[in-house]
């Protein structure tokens, strides 16, 4: 069955996705406002990188919270290497399933040793009317 909305986040998902997330404890001196819920806000930057609409246009009435939190919620969890972690969990889950399908996969590499390539436009000799030589 698949998704409505690819921003959303089912309960099988989450469950995957919350134990890597870093736990953050509220402060019981000076708590200050609650924090948005993971998931919600989860949900909102998926949901800024599906549409790429800018953080700050977030609309409020998703209940992502503010596109600031969410900009900033991305920024800890990928300084906290929650993405890479992600990438590997999901990986193993769907070999363990048999459902990757390797045949459309594209490999990008190099065969051939890069020299220093072309000479700066100040070393190239200039000929005539100020054009730079060919060099052969």
């Amino acid at each position: 069955m698949t998704r409505s909305k690819p921003w959303e986040v089912d309960a099988e998902l989450w469950s995957v996705i919350e134990p890597l997330l870093p736990k953050v404890e509220r402060r019981t001196r000076h708590p200050g406002r609650k924090r948005h819920p993971d998931r919600l806000v989860f949900q909102g930057i998926l949901f800024v990188l599906h549409t790429g609409i800018a953080w700050e246009h977030l609309p409020q009435e998703l209940g992502f919270g503010s596109g600031m939190t969410c900009w900033r919620r991305l920024a800890g969890w990928t300084e906290a290497g929650v993405w890479p972690r992600l990438h590997e969990v999901l990986l193993a889950k769907l070999r363990n399933a048999n459902v990757l399908d390797f045949s459309r996969a594209a490999v990008d590499g190099s065969h051939i040793r890069a020299l220093k390539g072309a000479p700066r436009r100040d070393e190239v000799p200039l000929t005539g009317a100020g054009r730079a030589a060919s060099i052969t």
